[in-house]
């Protein structure tokens, strides 16, 4: 069985014509499907015929809620989410005055070991499929009766990991057929695989592609996240001057600070001096604690210094409103409490 969620419309399309049907037909399941149809057998200008050859061929992969969690602090609604082989992944959906926003996962687990992140602590099971990452979305508009207008590969996983498929997700959640979201909305965020970033923007795509950085030393880096023992400070930052030059598009910088491990004022400056001139964002991020390691946020006062002092180096910087703090939204947090929770059962 194949996810139908998983074909764009031309493949449909293709799929239809090989099994005697009409083409336009195709149109007509995604129409269904988009507005988050689950059942075949329930989308009425279908006939029967077309129906049954459908439910032998295709099944519609929407995963299962296990458990919603909503902040009191500001409506921020965390998904726990089971796939159709029983993997488990999370979404969070969080709604501003401009419109809302779902943070999505794009593996099941990651690989990646950065120190910081609950969802990379248990490994990388399996990569999603385009489909799998695209029903995300299309549940959260279920669930909130409402569009979702912007979108971030922020999840579990990492997106350029899982690039082929991550590709096609653009492409699908992109088409005027689907849900039609400009890529000017969509933010991909990567802790900083450099092959896969001069391919993408090769691309020459629109979207916004954030870098997880955290470090301004590939010393400290390297402490922090495994990738930087692969690819360097210079190396990433290279590839960054290398999509801007391609796609015009400002980059964001994702800096974590951890109290006493890269929030100093010397950091600070090492930062300016790294991005001053680049047509950048850095996004200041005071860091999750969870209870696998020790770091700390940075103070109040450490975290207005840092700012000023990007600012001084002519670098736009803000610092990340936390959104459902109280629910544990951070990404892997939910799955491996559930995780646990099941292991100890």
């Amino acid at each position: 069985m194949v996810n139908i969620l998983d074909y764009t419309l031309d493949e449909l399309k293709i799929w239809m014509k090989d099994n005697e049907e009409s083409a336009f037909r195709a149109k007509q399941v995604f129409e269904w499907i988009y507005k988050g149809q689950y059942d075949f057998d329930l989308m009425k200008n279908i006939s029967s015929s077309t129906k049954n050859k459908l439910k032998k061929f295709f099944y519609i992969g929407f995963p299962t809620i296990i458990e919603t969690l909503e902040s009191k602090e500001d409506k921020t609604r965390k998904l726990l989410l089971r796939l159709n082989d029983d993997n488990i992944v999370e979404c969070v959906i969080m709604s501003y005055k401009h419109g809302n926003s779902v943070c999505v996962s794009t593996q099941v687990g990651c690989r990646m070991g950065c120190k910081f992140c609950a969802s990379t602590i248990d490994g990388m099971i399996r990569n999603l499929t385009a489909g799998e990452i695209l029903s995300q979305i299309i549940l959260c508009q279920n669930v909130l009766g409402d569009r979702i207008s912007n979108i971030v590969l922020m999840g579990s996983g990492e997106p350029l990991d899982n690039y082929d498929n991550v590709m096609k997700f653009l492409e699908l959640v992109n088409s005027d057929y689907g849900l039609n979201i400009g890529q000017r909305h969509i933010t991909l965020s990567t802790c900083g695989i450099v092959p896969k970033i001069y391919e993408m923007a090769d691309k020459e795509m629109q979207i916004t592609l954030a870098i997880s950085l955290h470090a301004t030393t590939d010393e400290i880096r390297k402490q922090i996240m495994p990738i930087a023992n692969k690819y360097d400070i210079a190396q990433i930052l290279d590839a960054c001057k290398y999509y801007i030059e391609k796609t015009s598009r400002r980059i964001t910088f994702e800096y974590s600070l951890v109290k006493g491990v890269n929030d100093s004022k010397e950091d600070a400056k090492s930062l300016g001096a790294l991005l001053k001139n680049m047509l950048c964002h850095v996004n200041l991020i005071p860091v999750n604690e969870i209870k696998e390691n020790s770091f700390k946020k940075s103070s109040k006062n450490d975290i207005a210094n840092f700012v000023s002092i990007l600012k001084y180096y002519g670098i736009e910087a803000t610092v990340r409103r936390e959104m459902g703090s109280d629910i544990n939204a951070a990404c892997g947090q939910l799955r491996r409490s559930y995780i646990q929770s099941k292991k100890q059962d």
